[in-house]
């Protein structure tokens, strides 16, 4: 029997979990925390790709490649099923995108989301958003549909309409990428619950709300996202916010005080983090095969 493709297993975690708490995780070893602690689900953003890997800022300056060598190395890692995001599709045309979509399942991840913000876009919840055609939208995702060559992998649309054009717009938007082929709906910055409670009435798909910091959608809990009846509750960046204060932190008190005596309380000790890699299997393992070394 074939085991299943990622997408199947990202298929199966909406289903066993309502609302599937999706979890960032900025490089392979955050996905390993987050399968330890038990997420079912797991979350590459393009702004941390942009802002972890390359010091840049989220305003579509990184490629495919740059993201492929983190999904790449968080697959690797990590069995849970991966969402990526893929900013525009990373070039204009269809061939463009059904590069993105055969290259995103051969690295192993699970599901995309792609936007309809023209190809210099911006954070979602930052001023200033231009939004391509409701034609040019519905044309990604037909592209991304047809690239497929794992039936089960999840082709997401997100719509940045709200902020640009309205609400109604934005559910015009959606509706219409779900009639080219879309499995889910990723409404961006959404300000209330009642927002997501629409969208699933018209779009009939799985909806996504992204509970990100700082920005324009309130800190729902899982509780009030489903009883809006929202599918995927997203937290792309929450452990990498920390992880950057608590880092900042560090730095600072070691070149000030000269020690970092005084942050230590703020460190993964060191078995900890053995314990997570697995370390002490890999010692034995080569253990064992110095032993066979010796014994010839």
């Amino acid at each position: 029997m074939c085991a299943m493709s990622a997408g199947a297993r990202f298929r199966a975690a909406m289903k066993a979990e309502t609302p599937l708490q999706c979890i960032g995780a900025i490089n392979a070893y955050h996905a390993r925390l987050a399968e330890r602690v038990g997420y079912r689900s797991i979350y590459l953003s393009g702004g941390g790709v942009a802002a972890g890997s390359l010091g840049l800022p989220d305003l579509g300056i990184s490629n495919l490649e740059d993201v492929l060598v983190d999904v790449r190395r968080i697959t690797d890692a990590c069995p849970l099923p991966l969402l990526v995001d893929v900013d525009t599709g990373f070039g204009a045309s269809a061939f463009n995108i059904a590069r993105t979509v055969k290259s995103l399942i051969k690295s192993g991840a699970a599901a995309m989301h792609i936007e309809d913000q023209v190809g210099a876009k911006r954070c979602g919840h930052r001023p200033g958003k231009e939004l391509v055609t409701q034609g040019e939208m519905v044309d990604r995702v037909k592209a991304a549909v047809d690239a497929r060559t794992d039936a089960d992998f999840v082709v997401m649309a997100r719509t940045d309409a709200l902020a640009v054009e309205g609400l109604e717009r934005a559910i015009e938007r959606a509706s219409a990428c779900v009639e080219a082929g879309a499995d889910a709906i990723f409404p961006e910055a959404m300000t209330d619950l009642a927002m997501y409670r629409r969208f699933a009435d018209e779009v009939k798909v799985p909806v996504l709300a992204n509970i990100t910091e700082f920005g324009e959608t309130p800190l729902f809990t899982v509780e009030e996202l489903r009883s809006a009846r929202v599918a995927i509750a997203l937290y792309p960046l929450s452990a990498f916010r920390a992880m950057n204060a608590a880092a900042l932190r560090v730095y600072a008190a070691v070149r000030k005080d000269g020690t970092q005596k005084s942050v230590v309380e703020l460190m993964q000790t060191r078995s900890d983090l053995y314990d997570f890699l697995d370390y002490h299997a890999y010692e034995r393992k080569l253990d064992q095969l110095f032993a066979k070394e010796k014994a010839k």
